[in-house]
Parts: structure tokens; sequence; C-alpha cells
């Protein structure tokens, strides 16, 4: 099968392979629109199984990504890098600097910043081979702290507000003793799990490393639970923070929350399944408009902004995602459908 029959290839403007051998890099970074900009997306590392795995990864995520710059008003397009490997064992300053290398041979269509199983600190390694990066450079941060450049503050900000925004409309309530199951306690996670015990949720998380689960725990009563136990909670919200394709056939019968709103990319497992959440009366949040707070912030710090601009653009997640819910109800279809038509509406006609 070619890229071209893909299933997810949907009209990428471009895909590129790469592979060396001196580092054993091997990565590939899809470029999907850039209508309304330069491709701007992360670069994962993750030990995938096999080659068309990350390749369905890196054409979902960077589609994704056309419609989160899209969603967030952005003058950006969609696009997103894996690199095949376990970050933890497999990672090292050659092959960063080979990625930076890979980058730059795109030509300015993509930009890179870090996402799961990259840092900061890989992405400086990269820019010695590529002028293409962001999040390198920051100058202030959502939450007051040092300006380091790492986006997850921001994300983990923006996805507050939107299950702030989502349990009010859905539950009709504030966060104060509202149930949430938490999967995946990364940067992001763990950040949103402060948030939210701060405003009096009561907190259900799982990873499947325990050291942030145990510091959940012990910092803000948390119940850890087994990762495939997750689904199962009578809880208000289910909140994914870890991988995609978590609300799957498998899982949707289990799901007990009425809300669903988490940093995950392509929560998804098909689109078909928006659909199925509505007959069942969970409000799903679209997750390239809940989780787009990271991209908000990198885009702000590459311009002539300010702090109190971004956390407003940040804070505007909870009515997009208002606006989306409204427009869902009024026109009896799937948040995800909707949150579609309007992202399209704005990069197809550019």
């Amino acid at each position: 099968m070619s890229v071209f029959d893909h299933l997810e290839f949907d009209g990428h403007e471009q895909v590129a392979f790469f592979n060396d051998q001196k580092t054993g890099l091997q990565a590939i970074i899809a470029v999907h629109n850039t209508n309304l900009g330069p491709s701007l997306g992360g670069c994962r590392m993750w030990p995938y199984a096999s080659s068309a795995e990350a390749l369905n990864d890196v054409l979902r995520l960077s589609k994704g990504m056309t419609y989160k710059a899209a969603m967030a008003q952005l003058k950006l397009g969609g696009g997103k890098a894996v690199i095949i490997g376990d970050p933890r064992t497999q990672k090292s300053p050659e092959l960063m600097a080979a990625m930076g290398t890979f980058v730059e041979q795109m030509g300015g269509r993509y930009i890179t910043a870090e996402d799961s199983g990259i840092a900061v600190t890989d992405i400086k390694l990269m820019a010695q081979n590529t002028e293409h990066v962001s999040g390198i450079q920051a100058k202030y941060r959502v939450d007051g702290g040092e300006a380091d450049g790492n986006p997850a503050p921001s994300t983990a900000y923006g996805v507050f507000k939107g299950l702030q925004a989502s349990v009010k409309y859905a539950l009709g309530s504030d966060l104060q003793g509202v149930k949430v199951a938490i999967q995946g306690m990364g940067h992001v996670g763990f950040r949103l799990a402060e948030h939210l015990h701060q405003h009096g949720a009561k907190l259900y998380v799982t990873d499947i490393y325990p050291d942030n689960v145990n510091l959940a725990v012990e910092k803000f009563a948390a119940t850890a639970v087994a990762p495939d136990d997750i689904f199962d909670l009578d809880v208000d919200v289910y909140a994914p923070c870890a991988m995609g394709a978590s609300v799957n056939q498998q899982t949707l019968s289990r799901i007990r929350a009425k809300v669903i709103a988490g940093a995950a990319n392509n929560q998804l497992s098909q689109e078909s399944m928006g659909a199925l959440l509505r007959d069942k009366g969970i409000l799903y949040a679209p997750d390239y408009v809940i989780n787009a707070g990271g991209v908000i912030d990198i885009y702000h710090q590459r311009m002539l902004s300010t702090a109190d601009a971004m956390r407003s653009h940040i804070e505007g997640i909870a009515d997009t995602l208002t606006q989306i819910y409204k427009r869902a109800e009024t026109e009896q279809q799937a948040t995800n459908v909707i949150s579609n038509r309007m992202a399209e509406e704005r990069f197809l006609l550019n």
C-alpha cells in the first residue's frame, strides 16, 4: 500500500522519511496543510511497534495540528514529526542533531517543537542544525514560572479551562466535588491534576509509570488506579492525557463519565465514535480544541506579544468549546463533527 492510499492520508501536502545509519535515526515528518501558514507541530519519540504504526500516528497527528491551529485562530498550518525509538534508552545528542538536519531539509515548511518523549533540551540540540524550531527562546510562562520554553504548563492550563467549561455546560456545576479520572500523569496530566485539585475536584489517576501517580496521591489526595481500570470508574469526567485512541469500540461501553475532556491527541479511534458518544449522552471536548494551549504558547513566543495576551488567548479555549457545544446541540450533530466543520470553514477557504 502506498502512502497516497493510506486511510489517514487525507490530502497531505508532503510526507518525508529519514534514515540516518550513523545515529540510527528513523523518523517521519508529515505536513498536512499550509494554507494559513507554515506547518507547526511537535516532534514525538516513541517505541512504535512498526513503521506502519509510526506512519499512522504522524498522519493523524499532523492533520490534527491543522485543525488545532485553525480553531485556535493561528496563522499556522499543521505538521508533525515522529522518531521511532524509546526515548528512555535510545535518545542521544547525535540522534537529536540528526533530527535537526532532517527538519532543515524541509526548507521551513515544517517548524518543530517538543512533544511526548522530547524535551526542550532536545529541541536545542536539533537547533544546532536548523533554525526551524520553536519553544527554545521563551519570554514568559502562563503560570508565572521561569520561561524555559516548555509549553506543557500552557497545554495543561488550556485543558483545565476547557474541562471547567465542559463541566459547567454538561453538569451545570463548578468543579467542587466533581470526580475526574485522569489517564496519563506526564508533564500535562500532572499539571492538570494540580489545577483540578486546587478547585476542589476529586481525582483518580493512572499511568504506566508509577512515580507521578504516587506523587499525585501524596500531593493531591488522588486515588491511584490500575491502567486498565480507569475506564470503569463511576466518575463525572474522563480526562485522557496519554496516547491516542483510548475512546474506542472496546472502551466505549465501559466509560461511565458524562464528560470526556483531556489533553491527549486523537482520543477517538475513529471519527464515528463522536456520534456514539453523543448517543450515550457523553459530552466530548474535541481534543485538538481543548489541548491547543501549547501551540498557542509557541505562537505567542514567536511574535511580539505579552504574557497577558497569551493567557487570554489560552482562556479563549473555553469559549470556543462552548460555541461548539451550542452549535452541536442546535444542529443535532456530534461535537467532533461540528468542530471539524468549523475548522474547515477557516483553513479550506484560504
